[in-house]
């Protein structure tokens, strides 16, 4: 199967992402091809990454100025310390703003490695190679960067588009498969939101997806893609359309931080749960028929899926949840906002909840 190409425009970068197989050992022609051009780059990769990937990567650079930065990927990690470790990295080999940092990892790795070069002398190239299912189909796409802190999730970062994303579907065979579940939960999303016709593909199609079987994996990750592509080139900067992409992500945010980033619950996991307990908070208010209620609840009941919050959660719990609910980067208010569906494949509409509504809801989930 030959690559496919998605072209990525916005008001700041033009960009490619190429999906297909074996391409990070021909990632110098790849570069060349797409016009990207550099003297030094450093690579900042997972360590988890099988060193056989660094190794066809580094072959493939050799005509380079090459370095390397070895980063322990972990949403605790996920912070300025690191960062900053990438950019004094960078000063101490001189590096240019029009020399490359290459990301070669999951959605962690790009997010840190991203922002980092967005800071550094004002933005230098950025090369994004994503190694997991979830950074293929969602973070490498449209310039979102950032880090965590004990405030909560993302609250730190900017947006900073790449100049190509490179996603080999070789390297998921790697994964673990709970890794490719994580990344299953936003192609469904993407599918949720925005394309009816997809989420029909994935519920006939998800254990070939789950699989990572070919044709089935590449026609997943390009739709995905594509559904993400439409919405950041019209709303780059997160001031109005973009906000859907946050479907069950306000629940999904305050579960993962109420469990301190464990690995418990990671975070694909907790967006399945987070878009379960917005299709609830949809029916709950008469948004969604029960018909289409349940045709998406019983897709993500499939018994790969986390189940419950209450296998992570007791009612001790709930207050912390909501503080972390409120201080979600989506408000400017006291109240929550959320975002609930009206029917598969959108559309999707933000709703402002109090935080003794938010209350009710979870302690009724809890309970039950």
């Amino acid at each position: 199967m030959s690559p496919i190409k998605l072209i990525v425009k916005t008001k700041s970068e033009k960009y490619p992402i190429i999906i297909g197989r074996n391409l990070i050992s021909n990632l110098s022609q790849i570069l060349k091809k797409n016009s990207i051009s550099f003297k030094k780059c450093l690579l900042v990769f997972d360590k988890n990454v099988p060193n056989r990937y660094v190794t066809q990567i580094s072959r493939s650079l050799k005509r380079f100025e090459v370095y390397k930065f070895i980063y322990n990927a972990n949403e605790k990690n996920k912070n300025q310390k690191n960062v900053n470790k990438i950019l004094n990295l960078l000063l101490q080999k001189n590096f240019s703003r029009d020399d490359s940092l290459i990301s070669i990892g999951g959605g962690i790795t790009g997010d840190v490695a991203s922002f980092a070069a967005s800071l550094f002398k004002r933005g230098l190239k950025f090369v994004n190679i994503p190694t997991t299912l979830l950074s293929q189909v969602d973070s490498s796409v449209g310039g979102k960067t950032g880090i965590n802190t004990s405030q909560g999730k993302n609250l730190i970062g900017s947006f900073y588009q790449p100049k190509i994303v490179i996603s080999d579907v070789d390297v998921l065979k790697s994964l673990p498969f709970r890794e490719v579940v994580c990344g299953y939960a936003e192609i469904v999303k993407h599918a949720l939101i925005a394309n009816k016709k997809f989420y029909n593909f994935l519920d006939k199609n998800i254990d070939d997806v789950l699989k990572l079987k070919s044709p089935t994996i590449e026609k997943s990750i390009y739709e995905s893609c594509k559904v993400k592509k439409s919405i950041v080139e019209k709303d780059e900067k997160e001031k109005n359309l973009r906000k859907i992409l946050n479907f069950g992500h306000t629940f999904a945010h305050a579960y993962e931080a109420s469990l301190n980033f464990s690995k418990k619950l990671n975070h694909g996991e907790a967006v399945i749960l987070g878009m379960k307990s917005a299709f609830e908070f949809s029916k709950n208010k008469k948004l969604i028929t029960h018909k289409e209620f349940d045709s998406a609840i019983k897709h993500l009941n499939n018994y790969h899926f986390p189940v419950s919050i209450k296998n992570y959660f007791t009612i001790k719990k709930i207050n912390q949840i909501i503080s972390f609910m409120i201080r979600d980067k989506k408000n400017n208010s006291k109240n929550i906002k959320l975002m609930l569906i009206k029917k598969i494949g959108g559309p999707i509409i933000e709703k402002e909840i109090s935080d003794v509504t938010a209350k009710l809801f979870l302690k009724k989930k809890l309970i039950n």
